[in-house]
Formats: C-alpha cells, structure tokens, sequence
C-alpha cells in the first residue's frame, strides 16, 4: 500500500441504534437469532454443524415456513449463518453411532447479547454475518465447474481439473470493487443510499476501461456475464439486509445467455438503445441494486478495515474547529452542513462561533476556503454568534465576514467597512472557489456579478494586499465573456504579479 491512504467522501448513517434495529429486521439474520434461541441446550446436528432433517422440520415450523415451499432452504440458511457467527455453539460428542447425530447445539454468549447488548454487539454479529456471506456469495457452483471441465475433455480422456475456471482471489477482488462503487456513487449522490443502480452499469464500471470510448464486443459480453454473477450474488446478500434489490426480469435472462453465446448478434430492444444494447426506457428490467444505510454502514467499515480513509458525518464532531475548517470545503454542501451542525451541537454557541472565527485566519494557501466555510457554518449557530462576530469587526482579515454575518442576523448597527475590506472580502470570496470549480457556472456568476457592480474594480483590485490577488484576477480574466472587462483583469493581474515581485 502507497504512503497515501485511498479516500471515499463523506457519507451520512443513521445512529448505532438505528442501524442495530435494521440488522436485527434483515429476514435473514432475524431467522438466525431465532433459530439460535430455539436451539436449547439439546438440538442435534451432523458432520457439518447443519441440523438434522428432524431439526429442520422442527425449524420450519417454529419459524411459521410451514406452507413456505422454501421454508427449508430458509431454516438451512439461516442455521448456517447460526452457526458462522457463533451465535450457536456446537459440542461434539464422542460416541456417536454411525448416522446419529455428532452433536448438540446451544445458543451462545453472542446470541445473548443480541438482548441484552449494546447496538455495537448486534452490529458486530451481523459485521460477522455480512463476511461470510460474502464469502459464500463468490463460491463456486461446484457442479456446473465439474460438468465444464467434464465437457471440455475429449473423448476417453481424464477430465483435468487443473483447468478449473474459477480464481478465487479474483472472484472476490471483483466483488469488492463493485461494492466500492456502489459505495462510491452513495457518497457522491449526498452521503445517502437514496438511489438504485442498475446491474450493467455497475458491472460495467468494473470492467469498461476508462480510456475505451465505444465497448467492444467481448467487453459487452463480460459485462453480461458480470451481471448475471451480481444477480446471483445481490439475491444472496439482499436478505441480509444489505442491500434493496430488484433482480433481473426473468424473461431476460434468455435473451442475455443468448447474446453471450452469439455476441455478433444483433441485441433484443426497440432500437432506442444506449451502447450496452440496454433499451434505456427497460432498463430497471436488467436488475436496480442500492446499498442500505446498513449496507453503507458494512461496507464503509470493510473499506475502514483494509486502510481506505471513508469518512461519515459526525466523525470531525470531537475535533477542533481547525480540523473542521480544513476538511468541509471538500465535502457536498449538504454533508458540510450536516457535519458542522453536529460539531456546533458539541459546544456553547458562543463558544463554537468563537472557535470557528479563530480557525478561520490566516494567510496560506488554504485561509480563503476556511474562512468560507466558517461563515457557512456560523449560519447554524444563529443570533448568539453576534457577539463572537461583533468582537472581530477590526481584523483586517475577519472584519468583512463578521459584517456579511451580522447582516443575515438583521443587526442594524453595524459600522460600514472601509473600501480597502470590501475589496480584501471580494478577492477572499472569489479566491475561495479557486482550484475546485475554477470553470463552475457559479464561479462564473460570481465573476461576472463582481466586475459589474463595482465600477473601477480592477483599478483598484490589484493593489489588495492579499496572497491570491493575483491568481483572482487572472481568474476573472479567463472567464468573464466580455473580452474588455477580460482585458482589463488580466492587465490587473500582470500589475499584481509585478507589485508582489517587488
């Protein structure tokens, strides 16, 4: 791994306790906490831990999957993630006949705690669950590996199952990449799991090169068979509670096996396709998969576990306000605000405003941004910020911020500012949207807003003594659509380059 960590943005979670309750609502892990109280000290099992045909009849029934066809699948299901999680333990004994059971099961210290506690012990237990589902998810169909390598042996000849098709460090290497971006495309729609995706884009964001403009034919035929692998392996971790998914429309699936096998063919669809061969009007039809917040919450702490730095709201909470400032100008707006309010939420009003205002000075590279996002937040504190704003209408460098804040609180008596802040607020203002969104449409408003409601700007701008007047000025140059007023900013900013050269 590079000295740098990986980084995701910010997410939003709901409380441990919100998200305990959400495990223990997921059908497949509520029918292996009750499976695992019902067990007693005396339920038999085989070879494998599994639960005898009696067991299992038994499990249906206290399950109410009587009239379910599936209810043994679902009790076998359940039974094993029992078991995998070790909410059931199982003790061996050593005289058993042949085709007897090997040994009881009891529930264990962990299904206990599923009670009595916390939301961390649940979320630990389904964390638990969520890895061996996970691993079950990228298994192997053993029999149909067993048939190809069969088939593929020529007549007379020993099947060589050296040739296996089937890498399991890739398997799982692709899943998680998919989950990645799933988690990935949460982040940046907000930090919520609000939105679906469907199953060929997310394989395709696997698979598709970034560099290849138009997907070949072999790239859209891998993409296919990824998609079907997903369909399988989300109707496998869906009942765990991980994800809400819609799979794949069953009157597809034969469509898709027979492009796969004949690629060259010309795909099904109306002709309003998009360059996958999906009719874009269907294509919920092609499986909708999106993480749940408990889904984020599981995969945010598999990415915390293998060292990607995966931030949610409310981590900078117990930070000081320097540490705050520093990293809400990277976040969506909507997570910045949620991340400050929960860190105002921490502290007097007074006190955060005051803090805030501190961590907001400064000369480097960095200031603009933080003082921005300073005044951002100091709208959550409300009127009892007025008199942390009121103590710092002095400072050169705070003074303007502090009058743009009074303001929106409808403080009247506020002293005007001198021209020298207004200009210094105007160049901080414009200097804070550098580097992120230079070519954004707002910037570009705000450019355009600035030079038309101050007559004789830039014969006065170049002089403000500020560390980015320059790189301003340039700024306004190569945006403002009006070649003179494009003109005159970048002669401002040649004489603030020459100025600071001095």
């Amino acid at each position: 791994m590079s000295g740098e960590r990986p980084t995701m943005p910010p997410v939003r979670l709901p409380s441990e306790a919100e998200l305990a309750r959400d495990a223990l609502a997921a059908p497949l892990f509520a029918r292996s906490v009750r499976l695992a109280r019902w067990a007693g000290p005396h339920a038999q099992v085989g070879a494998g831990g599994e639960l005898l045909d009696e067991g299992v009849r038994q499990a249906v029934t206290h399950l109410g999957l009587d009239d379910d066809e599936d209810g043994p699948a679902f009790v076998s299901e359940a039974w094993q993630l029992a078991v995998d999680t070790g909410l059931v333990e199982i003790d061996e004994t050593d005289d058993a006949a042949e085709g007897d059971a090997i040994g009881t099961a009891a529930p264990s210290e962990e299904a206990t705690l599923v009670t009595s506690g916390t939301p961390q012990d649940v979320l630990g237990i389904w964390l638990s669950g969520l890895e061996t589902l996970l691993g079950d998810a990228v298994a192997p169909d053993l029999a149909e590996l067993l048939e190809s390598v069969r088939e593929g042996a020529g007549e007379g000849e020993a099947p060589d199952f050296g040739a296996l098709d089937w890498n399991p460090e890739e398997e799982a290497r692709f899943l998680d990449e998919v989950l990645r971006n799933l988690y990935l495309l949460t982040a940046l729609e907000g930090g919520s799991a609000d939105s679906a995706v469907p199953l060929p884009a997310l394989a395709a964001s696997v698979i598709v090169p970034e560099d290849m403009d138009e997907p070949t034919d072999d790239i859209l035929e891998e993409v296919s068979v990824a998609m079907m692998r997903l369909d399988d392996q989300f109707q496998l971790l869906a009942p765990l509670g991980l994800v809400d998914f819609k799979p794949v429309d069953e009157e597809l699936i034969g469509e898709i096996d027979e492009r796969v096998e004949q690629p060259s063919a010309e795909p099904a669809g109306s002709g309003d396709e998009d360059a996958g061969g999906i009719d874009v009007d269907e294509v919920s039809r092609y499986g909708m998969v999106r993480l749940t917040p408990l889904g984020v919450y599981g995969v945010r702490a598999r990415l915390l576990e293998e060292g990607t730095e995966a931030p949610a709201v409310g981590d900078l909470a117990d930070k000081g306000a320097d540490v705050l400032l520093d990293r809400l100008p990277g976040y969506p707006e909507a997570i910045a605000m949620a991340e400050a309010g929960q860190w105002i939420a921490r502290r007097e009003p007074a006190d955060a405003a005051r803090e805030l205002l501190a961590a907001a000075r400064g000369d480097d590279d960095h200031a603009p941004k933080r003082r921005l996002a300073c005044q951002q937040a100091l709208l959550l504190v409300g009127g009892e910020a007025g008199p942390a704003l009121r103590e710092v209408l002095d400072d050169p460098r705070l003074g303007g911020l502090a009058r743009v804040g009074l303001a929106e609180r409808g403080v009247t008596d506020v002293p005007s500012p001198s021209q020298d802040m207004i200009f210094w607020l105007t160049i901080d203002t414009i200097a804070a949207q550098l580097g992120s969104a230079d070519d954004s449409g707002e910037l570009r408003e705000l450019v355009e807003g600035v030079a038309g409601q101050h007559s004789g700007f830039f014969e006065a701008a170049w002089r403000v003594d500020h560390p980015a007047t320059a790189d301003v000025l340039e700024t306004m140059g190569r945006l403002h659509p009006d070649k003179k007023i494009a003109k005159e900013a970048r002669k401002a900013a040649f004489k603030a380059r020459s100025q600071k050269a001095r």
